[in-house]
């Protein structure tokens, strides 16, 4: 039986071999030099790990090793722990309570990110837990965004609220929340459109959305959470920047890590906000979205086995 750990590995396979097969590729000599450090910053940089998370490690790391002699090995496990260090802060549970209910959490993301995605495998797992989900299909403009949901709530035996094509997504999300009171969910799950093409528009419907929400339950949303995908590098921080400007995010689910060599971008997001990344996810299976841990994370990027 794979763990998730071996399996967060082999999903940071594409970043992990970028990294080590570099390191292999400046690690011509025993003892490590200026040069030397130079090539492992501008290594870390293409990484995706960002300008300012890359010099911190390697500063830290000639702290501790310019001019001695030093493994491969010795290497990896240096840049792993100061990896870690970085992406520590981003550690945080995601633990779905409230005095009232239902819970309400609202998913954003650009399309394609795999936000609807991510909503059907959290809801399973919260279902799994004894949970009752409902979700609400407010990203009403992508008919394909409603049907995706239709095929996670029938998968998950959950109750999905929709209306149709193109209605008013705010009016959508008022009903649906007061059929989820009705209903006595413990949990609601809010998908959002994601044009980012054009902000404002998006952002006046976001603004609406969580109005209309607060009109239904005061203190809701209880969270709101980000999806990005690794693939797009660097663009992931500004879409971070972006989504937190229109509505203040409490948390970020960082997906296809198995598709992408710049697994590095979680250091960037790190260095950049203190929003807690909450899940990352490594394929497409319900499995294969799990807590994020810095520590298993790090060693993931390394190519580093427990």
């Amino acid at each position: 039986m794979v763990n998730f750990f071996q399996k967060l590995g082999l999903g940071l396979k594409k970043s992990s071999t970028k990294i080590t097969e570099g390191i292999s590729d400046i690690f011509t000599k025993k003892k490590i030099d200026r040069q030397t450090l130079d090539e492992l910053e501008e290594l870390l940089i293409s990484a995706d790990l960002g300008v300012k998370s890359s010099a911190m490690i390697i500063n830290e790391f000639a702290k501790m090793r310019i001019d001695k002699e030093v493994s491969e090995d010795e290497i990896k496990k240096i840049m792993a722990k100061e990896i870690e260090k970085i992406l520590k802060p981003l550690e945080s549970e995601f633990i779905p309570e409230n005095t009232r209910l239902p819970y309400v959490i609202l998913m954003v993301g650009v399309n394609g990110a795999g936000k609807t995605t991510t909503i059907g495998k959290l809801a399973s797992k919260l279902k799994t837990m004894g949970k009752k989900v409902s979700f609400i299909a407010a990203d009403t403009f992508r008919a394909a965004a409603v049907e995706q949901l239709k095929i996670w709530g029938e998968r998950s035996d959950i109750r999905i609220f929709s209306g149709q094509n193109g209605c008013d997504s705010a009016g959508l999300c008022y009903d649906g929340l007061n059929m989820a009171i009705k209903e006595q969910d413990d949990i609601v799950f809010i998908d959002t459109a994601g044009r980012l093409q054009n902000k404002n528009g998006l952002m006046d419907e976001l603004k609406k959305i969580v109005k209309v929400i607060k009109k239904v339950i005061p203190d809701a949303p209880h969270a709101t959470i980000l999806t990005i995908d690794a693939t797009t590098g660097q663009n992931a921080v500004s879409q971070v920047e972006v989504f937190n400007q229109m509505v203040p995010l409490t948390g970020l689910v960082v997906t296809k890590l198995d598709g992408s060599a710049k697994g590095g971008i979680l250091a960037s997001i790190a260095q950049n906000f203190t929003i807690p990344v909450y899940f990352v996810g490594v394929g497409e299976q319900i499995e294969d979205l799990d807590v994020f841990k810095a520590d298993e994370y790090a060693l993931g990027l390394l190519n580093i086995y427990q």
